[in-house]
């Protein structure tokens, strides 16, 4: 009996060993986790969906004994992407309708919709991303060709911002559209008293309107392959912006059943049925989701000569842009967010705008406060409002792909002096000491290392221009990183469970094939996602 106590203690102790206390552990890797001191780890443990130890592999190997073992070969981990301002429910309708993103001629556009109209023969045509900016003749075009391709079939193409769209003439019809109609907020454009199918900002609702609300199973597949691509780039929670109140439903109950694991943070748009919901019941918030704020539009896009400014366009002297919305209403409204606590997001892009919005927020918001209302694109800043985000604590919520993109117009719009202070992104930064960083896809691509790439290099996919655009407001890659991952959801108010690899967070992560931190800036954009968790469950593996 005593030579059998030894052998038995021992066999109790291999069973012991046997026995699992964590699900994963990722070794072997070069780990940000993006905390507080921007440390760098070698591995991490997870365990029920969230990050439970951080620290080297012998340490960590001691004292877990987890189910998976990830191997990661030295690759670079980040926290999962956040993209702080998207259009995601509507990227998923566009994989559905007509891609005119990269056309290059109006002949190039209509040969897409010849073609797509051929595979689709039933019910509206719907196309989005032209861009004439990227044409050789940069005037919008007019809906002759359409009209006679399609002289009963309604067809309505949205530009690349969305804020303007072409549409046939049986789309006008049914909308009731007439030559000499007026919105505020808006434009629709005649030649020699014919419409030319051009709408720009609140004219374009006038014909969206009409068109048929799409079924369940349209949505359903909408959101699921947004997901799939969005989950290839790495993102791993994204900011929908602009949403009604009605889609919350069928997002929860798609995360319920376990088909959409994206993480979502919505924003309603500004809408009184949306103000109505969430005033009555209150903030909505699960692992998966969080409605908190709203989706407030100020005025256009500064490539559609929507944006407002303080001035006149540098190149139609007549003309200012507008606001959508009176700006009565906005003060009308933010005191109404304000005293239910919820956050004002408000997109603003030319210089007039953000002004006029600043000053509804400060009304508000009186001096330095955690309320963290945000101005969405914050694109074209008078240097005399700078230092009012920092003072009110106000939020500017930027996209660094825009300043890569319109970099070759934006000048042309502006002029030179207005332009030291347009994609500002260093400067903006400086006010509160943190910057969310984002894509507008699908204005942009969803690629946040494009992002990464823009706001650090400051140059398009090209490598142009060679030193820059303007590269006295190019981030740092730390800045850059952070205001994709920890700032990104400190803009949410969710930094305490998400946007670092750190204990008691959830456990989204990122594996990509290059070190963002270190390769050259020209291979940032070829660097590619092999591996995305959500969870600790791998949702993406590039095979």
């Amino acid at each position: 009996m005593k030579r059998l106590l030894p052998a038995l203690l021992l066999l109790a102790a291999a069973c012991k060993q046997k026995e699992y206390n964590a699900d994963m552990l990722v070794k072997n890797a070069v780990v940000y986790t993006v905390d507080s001191n921007f440390t760098t780890a070698s591995a991490f443990v997870v365990s029920g969906g969230k990050i439970l130890a951080v620290g080297n592999a012998d340490s960590l190997e001691q004292k877990y004994n987890a189910r998976e073992v990830i191997d990661a070969q030295g690759a670079a981990v980040y926290p999962g992407f956040i993209d702080a301002h998207a259009h995601f429910y509507e990227y998923g309708m566009g994989l559905q309708e007509v891609n005119l993103v990269g056309t290059h001629s109006w002949p190039e556009i209509i040969d897409s919709v010849k073609a797509y109209a051929e595979r689709n023969t039933d019910g509206w045509i719907i196309g989005n991303g032209w861009d004439q900016n990227d044409w050789t003749n940069k005037h919008f075009p007019d809906k002759a060709k359409l009209d006679s391709l399609f002289p009963m079939r309604p067809v309505i193409l949205s530009r690349v911002d969305g804020h303007a769209v072409i549409a046939n003439q049986a789309a006008l019809n049914i909308a009731g559209v007439k030559p000499g109609q007026s919105i505020n907020g808006g434009e629709i454009e005649t030649s020699n008293g014919k419409l030319t199918g051009i709408l720009v900002d609140n004219a374009v609702g006038i014909v969206t309107r009409k068109i048929p609300e799409p079924t369940a199973a349209i949505i359903d597949t909408a959101l699921l392959s947004a997901q799939e691509n969005c989950f290839a780039a790495g993102l791993t929670t994204v900011d929908d912006c602009g949403l009604p109140y009605t889609m919350i439903n069928t997002i929860a109950e798609l995360q319920h059943k376990g088909a959409l694991k994206m993480r979502m943070y919505v924003m309603l748009a500004d809408r009184q049925e949306n103000y109505d919901y969430l005033f009555k019941h209150g903030a909505f918030k699960t692992p998966g989701l969080n409605v908190r704020a709203f989706k407030v539009y100020a005025d256009g896009a500064l490539g559609s000569r929507g944006a407002c400014l303080l001035k006149p366009y540098a190149d139609s002297a007549k003309w200012s842009g507008f606001l959508l919305s009176s700006q009565k209403h906005f003060e009308e409204i933010a005191p109404k967010i304000a005293a239910h606590g919820f956050q004002m997001c408000t997109h603003a892009i030319g210089d007039s705008a953000v002004r006029v919005m600043l000053k509804v927020y400060a009304a508000n918001l009186k001096g330095k406060n955690d309320l963290r209302w945000r101005i969405e694109h914050s694109q074209v800043v008078s240097p005399q409002d700078l230092d009012t985000f920092g003072k009110y604590s106000i939020i500017p919520s930027v996209q660094p792909t825009h300043a890569t993109s319109d970099m070759y117009w934006a000048g042309k719009r502006l002029g030179s002096e207005r332009l030291k202070t347009a994609y500002a992104y260093k400067q903006l930064l400086k006010q509160n000491g943190w910057l969310p960083l984002g894509t507008d896809f699908p204005v942009e691509n969803i690629n946040p290392l494009y992002t990464f790439y823009a706001a650090v290099e400051r140059k398009d996919l090209k490598g142009f221009p060679e030193g820059g655009f303007q590269p006295e407001n190019a981030l740092s890659r730390m800045e850059a990183l952070k205001g994709m991952t920890i700032w990104a959801a400190k803009a949410n108010f969710e930094e305490k469970e998400k946007g670092s690899i750190e204990p008691g967070k959830y456990a989204d992560f990122v594996i990509l094939d290059k070190d963002i931190m270190k390769v050259k800036g020209s291979e940032i954009p070829t660097t590619k996602v092999t591996k995305t968790y959500i969870n600790g469950v791998k949702v993406y593996d590039k095979k």
